[in-house]
């Protein structure tokens, strides 16, 4: 009877899983196989081309390009995860636990206002940066900097400098993705449960001990997922580069996927492509995988 009423069961929800299995199959397997075919290709578009298998030279020529152009991605992909990652937490623990304090009203307007970049369109966002970064006392950072705080010699040419643009990429970022992880945190905060703190105010802990002693230690599993997901949101920077330096200056800002951007789409070369898709897959999946070890072993209480 067990046996039948679970094969019902099965047979009522399969054709709302079995969409979801298709659709993974379709835009998510099928690609990924197919990208790992591609790397070992000579592989072009055009019609009736035979795509000959080439091995591992696709790998090869990665490495062997004479403007070293993968390794100056990979260089910037890290530094985007350095550049960015502790900020970006500590901005969204930080709003978070401001936001949750006793104190602040109007919550869920402050919570809309953070998560209101997450779902503004990028290119719009990129308008902005541009604008407030242009080259010259027409923008208004260097307006700012320059003309009214005379912090600057001199306007800051910002996207002409290799450091400049990374900055100015990493704000974008920044400014971009700091919502979701406020958002996270607050729901976290509201889980905790308020004993906790009471018993530990009883204990005499002033408001300093309490967030180092209570709250950090509670919010461990929670900050483990948020830093994986920003790592990963680090390693996968497209439109911060795409719509703010292109890879400028001297295709000096580029990251991996960007490059694979431009030796697929404008110089048509899908097998070095692919190959770097794949070695920057194989990348994320150890560094996601060894982080997930972690949170495996995470207890809340």
């Amino acid at each position: 009877m067990k046996f039948k009423s679970g094969l019902r069961q099965w047979a009522a929800v399969l054709p709302y899983v079995a969409i979801g299995f298709i659709g993974i199959a379709v835009f998510v397997i099928y690609p990924m196989i197919r990208n790992i075919m591609i790397s070992f290709q000579d592989y072009s578009i055009m019609p009736n081309a035979e795509n000959p298998w080439v091995g591992f030279d696709n790998y090869t020529k990665v490495f062997e390009d004479p403007n070293d152009r993968f390794l100056i991605a990979l260089r910037n992909t890290f530094l985007n995860v350095l550049g960015t990652v502790p900020i970006n937490w500590f901005l969204a623990i930080f709003f978070a636990v401001l936001i949750n304090a006793k104190f602040v009203k109007f919550k869920i307007a402050f919570r809309t206002v953070y998560y209101l970049p997450i779902v503004t369109s990028w290119i719009i966002i990129a308008l902005l940066f541009k604008y407030l970064f242009a080259d010259g006392d027409g923008g208004f950072i260097n307006y700012i900097l320059h003309k009214q705080l005379g912090i600057l010699n001199e306007p800051i040419a910002w996207r002409s400098n290799y450091w400049s643009a990374m900055v100015m990429i990493w704000l974008f970022h920044i400014w971009k993705t700091v919502g979701w992880g406020v958002v996270i945190y607050l729901a976290a905060l509201q889980g905790i449960p308020k004993d906790l703190y009471e018993a530990a105010e009883i204990d005499g802990a002033n408001a300093n001990q309490r967030f180092w002693r209570v709250t950090i230690p509670l919010l461990k599993p929670i900050t483990l997922f948020i830093v994986i997901n920003l790592i990963n949101g680090a390693f996968g920077f497209f439109p911060q580069v795409y719509f703010i330096t292109q890879g400028g200056p001297m295709n000096q800002t580029h990251v991996i996927p960007s490059l694979i951007y431009i030796e697929a789409f404008q110089n048509l070369k899908f097998g070095p492509a692919s190959a770097m898709g794949v070695m920057m897959g194989l990348l994320v999946f150890v560094l996601t995988y060894t982080q997930m070890k972690k949170i495996g072993r995470q207890k809340m209480f």
